[in-house]
Formats: C-alpha cells, sequence, structure tokens
C-alpha cells in the first residue's frame, strides 16, 4: 500500500494580513501583476472562462468564478469567487465581495481561503497602472496630467491609489458620478490622498469626457451608456475597466487594446457588442501582452481604449505572493483538523 504522508495544512488570511502585505507596495504589486500577464503571453497559464451565477430574481447582481492555473516562478491553481451586489451601496457595505481559494500544486488539496476583495482591486488597480504607464509610452507622448474618474466607488480609489504610488501626477482631476453624494466623497478623497490640484465634479458625462487625457471608468453599468464618438475627439487614453460603457459606435472609432482576447469578447463586453456589429475583430489593435513586448505599434491619432476582462491568473499571483509572504513571518491562521476522512480504509 502507498506510504500515508501528511496532509496540507489550511488557512485562512484575513483582509486585514492582505492589507498589511500590500499595503504602499505598489510598484512591486504592479511588477507582480506585469509578470503574470507575461506568463499568460507566453502560454505558461491555464484560464478557462469565467463562470457567472445569475439570479431571475435579483438581476443586477451576480457571482462570478474565475478558475486559473499558473506556472511561473511558484506554480499555483485556485479559483476566485466574487459577487456584485450593487443594492449593498445602499445598505452601506461594499458593492463586491470575494474569496481566493489556493490549491497545493502537487495533491490539489486546498492550501488556504484569502478575503478577496482586496485582492481583486489591487489587481485591477495595477492592472490599470501597468496598462496607462506602457501604453502611453507606446503612443510616443507623456503620461496623461488631466484625469477623470467616471464612477466613483472602491475600485476608482484604487485605481488613483496605484496611479499616484508609481509616480503619476496629475494637473488636474475631474470627477463624475451618478450619485453627487459619491462624487462629493471621491473628492474629499482625492484631497486627503495628497491632490494638490483642481478636483472637478462634472454634472455630465460628456464634460468630464473632453476636458481629461486619461478616462478611468469604473461603473456597475450593464449596458452600454456613452454613444458619442466626438467626445473622443481630442484621442485620449481611456482605461475602460467596468467594460460596458462604451457603445459599439465609440470603441470602432478607436485603437483597441484587451488583456486577453476570448475572454474579452464574450458577455456583451463593449468590444462583444462591436464585434457582433461589423462581424469580425479587426477593430481590435493587440493584447496589452502585445505592448509589453513590443510587438505592437501605437500612435495618438486615434483615442486609445484599453478594455481589461481581468484575468484570474492575475489574483493567482498576488493570492500567493500574499500567502508566502504571511507564511514567512510565521503569521498563517492553520484551521486544525479541516481535511479529516485521509485514510482510505479509516
Amino acid at each position: 500500500m502507498p506510504e500515508q504522508n501528511a496532509t496540507p495544512s489550511f488557512s485562512v488570511i484575513s483582509g486585514a494580513q492582505v492589507q498589511h502585505v500590500l499595503d504602499g507596495r505598489h510598484r512591486e504589486v504592479v511588477g507582480l501583476i506585469e509578470a503574470a500577464y507575461r506568463w499568460h503571453g507566453e502560454g505558461q497559464t491555464v484560464n478557462p472562462p469565467s463562470y457567472f451565477l445569475r439570479f431571475p430574481d435579483r438581476p443586477s447582481s451576480r457571482i462570478i468564478a474565475l478558475p486559473a492555473s499558473v506556472g511561473g516562478d511558484v506554480p499555483t491553481d485556485g479559483l476566485k469567487w466574487i459577487s456584485s451586489f450593487p443594492s449593498n451601496v445602499e445598505r452601506g457595505i461594499p458593492r463586491a465581495s470575494a474569496v481566493l481559494i489556493l490549491n497545493d500544486h502537487d495533491t490539489g488539496y486546498p492550501l488556504a481561503c484569502l478575503e478577496s476583495s482586496i485582492i481583486s482591486a489591487a489587481r485591477t488597480a495595477a492592472s490599470a497602472a501597468l496598462a496607462a504607464d506602457r501604453i502611453a509610452a507606446a503612443r510616443g507622448g507623456a503620461r496623461p496630467t488631466r484625469i477623470g474618474f467616471f464612477g466613483v466607488g472602491l475600485i476608482a480609489r484604487y485605481v488613483h491609489a496605484y496611479l499616484a504610488g508609481t509616480g503619476w501626477e496629475f494637473d488636474e482631476i475631474g470627477v463624475h458620478d451618478l450619485s453627487a453624494e459619491h462624487a462629493a466623497g471621491f473628492g474629499d478623497y482625492l484631497r486627503r490622498a495628497g491632490e494638490s490640484g483642481p478636483v472637478t465634479v462634472h454634472d455630465d458625462a460628456e464634460s468630464l469626457i473632453r476636458s481629461c487625457d486619461l478616462v478611468v471608468f469604473a461603473t456597475v453599468a450593464g449596458t452600454p451608456h456613452v454613444t458619442e464618438p466626438a467626445w473622443f475627439a481630442h484621442n485620449p487614453l481611456v482605461l475602460h475597466l467596468s467594460l460596458r460603457d462604451l457603445a459599439p459606435e465609440v470603441i470602432l472609432a478607436a485603437t483597441n487594446i484587451v488583456d486577453d482576447v476570448e475572454h474579452c469578447l464574450k458577455a456583451d463586453t463593449s468590444p462583444h457588442l462591436a464585434e457582433q456589429r461589423v462581424g469580425n475583430r479587426d477593430f481590435l489593435a493587440g493584447t496589452l501582452h502585445d505592448v509589453l513586448t513590443g510587438a505592437l505599434s501605437l500612435d495618438a491619432e486615434r483615442p486609445l481604449v484599453f478594455s481589461p476582462f481581468g484575468l484570474g491568473v492575475l489574483d493567482l499571483v498576488l493570492g500567493r505572493h500574499i500567502y508566502d509572504t504571511v507564511a514567512a513571518a510565521g503569521d498563517l491562521h492553520v484551521v486544525d483538523g479541516f481535511f479529516h476522512e485521509t485514510r482510505r480504509y479509516g
């Protein structure tokens, strides 16, 4: 009979521990996310389609499963399980909540459950900061200094923090949100974060977009609501993080970069709707990996839209880094006896 080996332990890592590992390490996190994108582009990952759990009685809500496997320096498998319930904001709690399960590479046993709303926000913001930096450089110009935030929840705050934490400086900041209260609150956050330039709250989308060279979409929109290509005539860089804000007309009038073609062109994202409109994918210039490797030439003669679907491998790489950091510090909260039936015949 095979020898009975020790069963891997199972740990729980809290949001406070996650925050402690990531706090102030914006450049390090961006470096980890860049490594994940490079591994993905080199075929060292498995990133199946995301699975959407939707509810007939709660059409605005969903829970998404993002399974993934990544090679690289520390091969890891796992799953992010993230919910989006917009009505939570009215309850005074965050819209999104999430956990990340890490699995042992050799046995498949779950190693840990990590609070993952922070991981998800950090990897999204780091991805945005990485893309903004490399795309701006590839377009041959300086970093934009007039930024606009369209939607001002947790993701917008993290994107600002990661841009500022990686050396971005802004002369002007615009803010637009359907909630005047939230727009004002985000303006207060920006000032507390050290922004000394003017912060303008815009009452309408057009004035925000036309006044900014870098536009961040971070809404919960389910269908396109920005329909006028003329608003982008000044050729801004657009971080289209919420994926469903822009009408096909806007997408088709722009240079388009995605994180992964197959993932992004599904689930009625704006690029997916554009594909359905024209029947092809010729409007896509390439992927972020193409930008990172210098395989793609860009210019500033058209608006540029970066639409990242959000890859599970990003969560996995960042989650594994957090797990290893907490373990090295001796701070893992191990759940004793979590795996109980470990002998085949008792």
